[in-house]
């Protein structure tokens, strides 16, 4: 765990690992159970204090990685011989276990030599992945960690289609993965893969519950914001409303401004609430460079 902050094992893009110590100076400090609507990779609910947490994505291959870990949590050696099998299997580099690229491909292709190298493997990894049913979550982990970016990504069809990245299974992710393993443990969470109106809707709310969401952003260009649109982002605010009314307490992560666009619609409602900005580390797929814009943090409590 680096400076006391544990890091989701999956890596998502954007993830507040790196803002967790700001955002979460801001939660109630007694949480019955932490609600998450949009759970993504898991860097928030595992920095986070409550005596039970219900987490929530739309994402049925999230939920499923976070399960299949979970699966491992009291036979952790059991997931690193099947990882390190299968890795071993298909010809993968592996960093972590001294499997490392030849020094002369390290030489010719100084910033890319991971890629190059894995490659062919990991394309041979990802068809079979796709051929045999998209079931076995470990492969598609796999698929995660040595894949651009580190996203999970399905076209048209519902294939794997995300390209190689120029990385691979070493101590950080080694790390990140004992952090899992052992916070998780200690931890009592019910997964749920529903729309986050649905999952909402269906809570049947108690006392000192806590609401955290950080919904895709209507005004951001990542791979993960595609399907939201204004409208959808309205009927957010409403329900954010309704569970106002409810005293429920919350807490959401948006983004005000970005390159020259504004969230009108966002920054209406939030003039309701209380408003803290909070310093990004928003990363785009398609310019992996830090931007220069404004997240805040709006609570109701």
């Amino acid at each position: 765990m680096k400076n006391g902050v544990a890091r989701s094992p999956l890596f998502y893009v954007g993830d507040k690992y790196k803002l967790i110590r700001d955002i979460k100076a801001h939660f109630p400090h007694n949480i019955n159970r932490f609600i998450e609507p949009f759970v993504g990779g898991g860097s928030v609910m595992m920095n986070v204090d409550a005596n039970s947490f219900i987490l929530n994505d739309i994402n049925s291959y999230v939920i499923d990685i976070h399960r299949m870990l979970c699966s491992y949590i009291n036979n952790k050696n059991d997931f690193y011989d099947r990882f390190f099998k299968l890795a071993k299997e298909y010809g993968l580099s592996l960093s972590f276990c001294g499997h490392t690229v030849p020094d002369e491909l390290k030489k010719t292709f100084p910033k890319t030599y991971y890629a190059k190298y894995n490659k062919s493997s990991y394309n041979l990894l990802k068809e079979k992945f796709n051929k045999e049913g998209k079931n076995d979550i470990v492969k598609l982990y796999m698929l995660l960690i040595y894949g651009f970016n580190r996203m999970l990504r399905f076209n048209k069809k519902g294939d794997f289609n995300l390209p190689v990245g120029d990385v691979d299974f070493n101590k950080n992710t080694y790390d990140a993965l004992e952090d899992y393993f052992t916070i998780l443990q200690h931890k009592q969470i019910e997964w749920h893969n529903e729309d986050f109106r649905v999952f909402l809707r269906n809570i049947q709310f108690q006392e000192n519950d806590f609401v955290y969401l950080d919904p895709p952003y209507l005004i951001t260009f990542s791979e993960y914001n595609k399907l939201w649109n204004e409208q959808i982002e309205r009927e957010l605010l409403t329900e954010l409303d309704r569970l106002s009314e409810l005293g429920v307490h919350f807490a959401i992560s948006n983004v005000t401004h970005y390159k020259g666009r504004i969230n009108e619609a966002f920054i209406d409602w939030s003039a309701h609430y209380t408003t803290y900005p909070i310093k990004s580390n928003y990363i785009s797929f398609n310019d992996n460079t830090i931007k220069e814009f404004n997240e805040v943090l709006v609570i109701n409590y």
